[in-house]
Order: structure tokens, then sequence, then C-alpha cells
């Protein structure tokens, strides 16, 4: 049965150094969690503290109903998935499967019943008799996720586990990892650094910066709606333009910058006329195409081709759009579709538009 995992005041020092600075959270029973953010955030030692290698100076961690603040990490009834696999090298994969078991002295009968089933699990019931360095890495991975699943623990953790395998197969085994974790019924608390692994996986994420959550959101939320400069240009790209709140109007804000003014669906709550913010404007949001009848005049941008990068399925642009005081023109970054391969329009006009609702606003302060 999945449990909730809940988080309080939780405070971890290392010598002088605060890593989590009184980190509040709940994770709800059944749902597959992300903790994001960059290098030294808080988030790998915030799941060590959930895990019981790290015990918090204050704070509590309660797994369900339990206190588990105290309890050695054997007591707490948690799976752990390491980066590194950590798969014992003499041993087969049905015995490195079965090694949390027999430390538990479950039966013979039931630890082959249970080991036969998590194999099942990650499809890899055929190869119970190989070794790890006969599998790849993808199936190492799925071994040592099958053994932290075999103990049915009630919380599975997961540090970085795709972050040694290639590009490809990171691809492949993000939606995997979800598959196993909802047809196991588990709640599942998985650290990353890797937004596009949060935002397809993830059922609801947090973005961690020095040791406190900015925000936590589903991803559609986080993305569309970030709280703070930091977490818009963490959770994905953006062209950033400071400005000044012209007015609030019926249908969103107008906001003034150096190229211009423009309009946006909506702004944080608490901010008034005359604020200073920051907008971030996706590069998928900003149109190549003509734009609708309805799209306010102000947020049609009209520039040149100063660079262009083809990817394949899409070509990045770099369009500079004018200033309106006469200084040097903002670089907006815009993606084509479908682009024509060989052809290059650097130095061409362009024209391009953005819909209010994708102009996404943030308070100045909180960069």
């Amino acid at each position: 049965m999945a449990v909730s995992v809940t988080i309080e005041n939780v405070v971890k020092v290392f010598g002088a150094y605060t890593a989590l600075k009184e980190v509040s959270l709940e994770v709800r029973a059944g749902e597959l969690f992300f903790l994001l953010g960059p290098s030294g955030c808080g988030k790998t030692t915030l799941l060590r503290c959930i895990a019981g290698f790290y015990r918090p100076e204050s704070g509590r961690i309660l797994i369900g109903d339990e206190d588990v603040t105290a309890l050695p990490p054997y007591r707490r009834d948690t799976g752990m998935m390491f980066q590194s696999y950590a798969l014992w090298p003499h041993m087969t994969i049905e015995e490195n499967v079965a090694f949390g078991l027999e430390m538990r002295k479950v039966p013979r009968a039931e630890l082959r019943k249970r080991v036969g089933e998590a194999l099942e699990l990650v499809h890899l019931a055929d190869r119970a008799k190989a070794r790890p360095n006969q599998l790849s890495g993808g199936q190492q991975q799925r071994v040592a996720l099958a053994r932290a699943l075999v103990i049915r623990p009630r919380c599975l953790l997961l540090d970085e586990p795709l972050s040694n395998l290639d590009a490809k197969l990171r691809l492949e085994m993000r939606m995997e990892i979800r598959r196993i974790c909802k047809q196991a019924g588990l709640t599942a608390v998985y650290v990353t650094h890797d937004q596009k692994e949060a935002l397809s996986v993830a059922d609801r994420l947090a973005v961690m910066r020095d040791g406190v959550i900015e925000q936590t959101g589903t991803p559609e939320e986080v993305y569309r709606a970030p709280v703070s400069r930091f977490v818009a240009g963490f959770i994905g790209e953006g062209t950033f333009i400071d400005g000044q709140i012209e007015a609030l109007e019926e249908r969103g804000v107008r906001v003034s910058t150096r190229i211009g003014a423009l309009h946006a669906a909506s702004a944080p709550q608490g901010v008034s006329a005359g604020d200073r913010v920051t907008l971030c404007l996706r590069p998928e949001a900003l149109s190549l195409r003509p734009s609708p009848p309805d799209t306010p005049p102000d947020n049609l941008l009209s520039g040149h081709f100063c660079e262009s990068v083809y990817l394949g399925e899409v070509a990045q642009h770099q369009i500079g759009v004018p200033s309106v005081d006469g200084a040097e023109p903002c670089l907006l970054t815009a993606v084509e579709l479908n682009p024509v391969a060989g052809r290059s329009r650097e130095g061409e006009k362009a024209s391009v538009w953005v819909a209010p609702e994708h102009v996404i606003v943030t308070p100045l302060s909180m960069k």
C-alpha cells in the first residue's frame, strides 16, 4: 500500500555549511515526485535524510504516519537505487535481487516467488542466471530497480539513476521507470538535475536552490508559471527581459520593455502598476508564422535573423529585435519546426509574435 512522505522544517548542517534550511514538503501516496536543482542545491542531502543515511539537526520526517527521523535506514522500510547500481559482480542477477530478502531471512519459497515477480516486472526473467557484466547498462539499471522493489518498500528512493547511461538509453528508460513504479503502486522520490527527465516523468516536482525549495507543482505548472527568474531559467530555456508594469488590464497586464510594450495574460499576485518585473519568452512561444487576427499589436515584433542552427527536426534562430532606446538589439531565441535543410536565413527580415498567455512574468527581485 502506497504511503505519503512528509518533511517538516528539516535542517541539515555539515560543519559551517547549512545544506538544508527548514525544508518542508509533502509527497502524496503513490506519487512519483522529483527533487530537481543544480549541483549543491541540497536535493541528494534531502533524499539521504529520507533514507536515514543522514540525521537532520532539527525537523521531522514521516513515512506514512510513522515518525522515522531517529530510525536507522534498515528500519525505515525504504528501497534505494543509486547512480552506480552497486551490483555484486560475482553474483547472478537473481542472486543480486535476492540479497535483501536473504538479509531479512525470508523463507526460501517466498524468496524465489518474489524474485521471480520482480524480474518479471522489469522484463528480465530470462536473464536470471546471467551476471552483471553480461548485461547492458540499461539492463543493469533494471536489476538495481528490481532489487530495490523486491523487499516491497513503503517508499522507493532514486538518486540520479539514469546519469550513467548514454543519451539514447536515458530516453528509453525514463518511461520504463515510470511504468514500473506505477505498476508496483509505489510512492517514489527521485533526484535529478536533468530538467527534461523531470518534466517527462514526474507527477509533481520541487525545484531546489541553496538548501531551500523555490517552487513545488506539476511539471506544467512549474514550466508555465515559474515563481522566479531562477526557476524559469532552470526549468527551461528562455529570453529574459526586464520591464515595468504599465497597467493592470481586464485581459492581463501591459509591460513596458526595451523592445516595446508586451501584453501578458497574467502576472504574479500582489504586483501593481509601476512594479519592476522580468519577462520570460520561451523559444517555442515565439512563432514565425503569421499571427492570428486577435493578437495584440504590442506582441508583434520585427527584427532580423542573426544566427540559425539546423538541428534536424527543428532549427533554432537568434532574432535581433531593435531596442526602443537605440541600444543594442535584444536577441530572442525562437525555434522552427520542420525547417528546410541547407537554407540559411541569416540576415533576412524576421517577424515574430507571442501569445499573451505565453508571456511569463516574474518579480524582478526574485532572480
